[in-house]
């Protein structure tokens, strides 16, 4: 695991723009939001138009909170939006109507009955498979009475520091002038991610499944952060390279606290160690940098026609 070094060590652990986010205060609540943005997203993919390496499946930040952004439906459009500020899941589509579901402490099977109750009433012809995808153990939405948990003032935190990362996220995302994912929201693995391309083609993957081989046809370095699971049990910022160039897990990346994790094959920084640094902002950039850096000089991308 990586060493949590404390930059600063008397930052204030309330601090409004980069607030304190460990994982064990809102496990149960996580999982049951997973589940709901699952149907969100599942939606999406079942009404947004096919686009490359599927971004057509991911999420986007609001002032509020998360969106599919608007999807053919009906001759028109439809959105999905989920609220965190007035905790609410609103379906508003282009021909005025509108429908809510409160994101309050419910099981995943009520807010699921609720889901397609209002897709129903709204005449939208939607048929998503429900059975959750990417988490251990899954139940389907509609016999799901496990999850049930949902910490308003909790979600608010955690969206507070998705919003930051977002706009970190953007930041970076500027500085590339090559092929360049949107910065979304993969209601999957539940995380906030970015990815930047060379234009080349990778090998083939043995045994990938038809999702991995179209998400990785081609050269990658990508970087996120979600919030915590398995070996990296907080929430963190990670760094990949796919097909990983020899000597990258060995590569020298800042900031201090950064290391390269075997089991998820990323460079990993820990949340905490950002929230502390004197500017967390300016320290998540410098390590997105950096792993960047590793990899395109690894890879012998042409970075001289990549970047601004």
């Amino acid at each position: 695991m990586p060493k949590i070094i404390d930059m600063s060590p008397t930052v204030n652990e309330d601090r409004g723009e980069w607030p304190a986010l460990k994982l064990s205060d809102w496990a149960d609540t996580r999982d049951t939001l997973h589940m709901w943005t699952q149907m969100v997203g599942k939606v999406r993919l079942a009404l947004a138009p096919p686009v490359n390496h599927w971004w057509h499946v991911a999420l986007y930040t609001t002032t509020a909170g998360l969106t599919t952004s608007p999807m053919p439906a009906n001759g028109g459009t439809l959105e999905l939006s989920l609220d965190f500020r007035e905790h609410v899941l609103i379906f508003a589509a282009s021909d005025g109507s509108r429908r809510t579901i409160p994101l309050r402490p419910q099981t995943v099977a009520d807010f699921y009955a609720s889901f397609t109750k209002v897709l129903r009433e709204m005449h939208v012809d939607v048929h998503i498979w429900p059975m959750p995808v990417e988490v251990a153990s899954p139940i389907r939405f509609d016999r799901d009475r496990e999850h049930k948990s949902y910490d308003a003032a909790a979600v608010e935190r955690w969206f507070q520091v998705v919003r930051q990362v977002d706009i970190v996220l953007k930041d970076f995302r500027g500085r590339f002038i090559g092929k360049c994912s949107p910065v979304h929201f993969f209601w999957g693995s539940f995380d906030h991610a970015v990815t930047r391309f060379n234009g080349k083609r990778a090998p083939a993957r043995e045994g990938a499944d038809a999702i991995t081989r179209e998400g990785y046809s081609h050269e990658v370095i990508s970087a996120g952060f979600w919030p915590g699971s398995g070996s990296v049990p907080d929430a963190a910022f990670y760094s990949y390279a796919a097909p990983e160039p020899p000597g990258f897990r060995d590569a020298s990346i800042t900031p201090d606290g950064a290391s390269y994790n075997a089991e998820f094959s990323n460079f990993i920084l820990m949340y905490d160690v950002v929230r502390r640094s004197p500017s967390p902002r300016a320290a998540a950039l410098e390590f997105l940098q950096s792993t960047y850096e590793a990899a395109a000089n690894l890879a012998r991308w042409n970075r001289a026609d990549l970047e601004r």
